[in-house]
């Protein structure tokens, strides 16, 4: 892609990216299609297999609280409560994905879903039949999101993401980073979570750099 865009490097189980998620809706409404968002997901824990501990627990409500002020996003009745539960991101990452193959807006409304699916309703969004039920929810057809849930191209695509972000040195998200300018460079817009008004700020910034370049 040769025209100005974003690429955000988001997990749909991470607690800061679903602070972050007003920040993104923000952006599509003040630059919509002139400034696209392409959607990597960065793979936080994919393929994890071990229940999470009481510590665990624990430590993820210290950091939904910090979440929540910060950015004000609300946090309800959790699933990680439930004995057993294993943190295991690659199913919703790869549910993503198969949103964004069926339009790459839709892979950015699924993520929110998936987000608020997670952390306000406590749905259990490592669970297939969730996955669907969610894809559902935003106009997708279930049976389809289904097979393609479980095929061989979208876990490729998935593990293609995962290995994009690592490549690219992402190292904690939401990242956030915006160009090429003229001479193919990009610039990070932020590393982590920062308000609205500060990433808006700083898009416009870039924007008005590459303008004059």
């Amino acid at each position: 892609m040769t025209e100005p865009h974003l690429i955000y490097f988001s997990d749909p189980m991470c607690s800061w990216c679903w602070g972050f998620s007003p920040v993104v809706e923000a952006i599509g409404a003040r630059y919509g299609d002139a400034l696209p968002i392409r959607l990597i997901m960065g793979g936080l824990r994919p393929g994890n297999v071990e229940p999470m501990s009481e510590k665990a627990r624990r430590e993820g409500r210290g950091h939904w609280a910090k979440v929540t002020e910060a950015s004000g996003q609300p946090f309800g009745e959790s699933v990680v409560d439930r004995e057993g539960f294993v943190y295991d991101t690659d199913p919703v990452a790869r549910a993503v994905v198969a949103a964004r193959r069926v339009d790459p807006a839709k892979g950015l409304i699924y993520l929110r879903s998936a987000h608020r699916a997670f952390y306000v309703e406590g749905r259990d969004v490592t669970n297939l039949e969730t996955l669907a039920d969610l894809a559902s929810e935003i106009g997708l057809d279930r049976a389809a999101f289904l097979t393609d849930l479980a095929s061989d191209d979208a876990k490729q695509e998935t593990w293609n993401d995962y290995n994009l972000s690592m490549n690219a040195g992402v190292a904690g998200f939401p990242t956030l980073i915006v160009g090429p300018k003229p001479d193919g460079q990009y610039a990070m817009i932020t590393r982590g979570f920062r308000n609205q008004e500060e990433v808006l700020a700083a898009i416009d910034r870039w924007l008005s750099i590459r303008a004059a370049a």
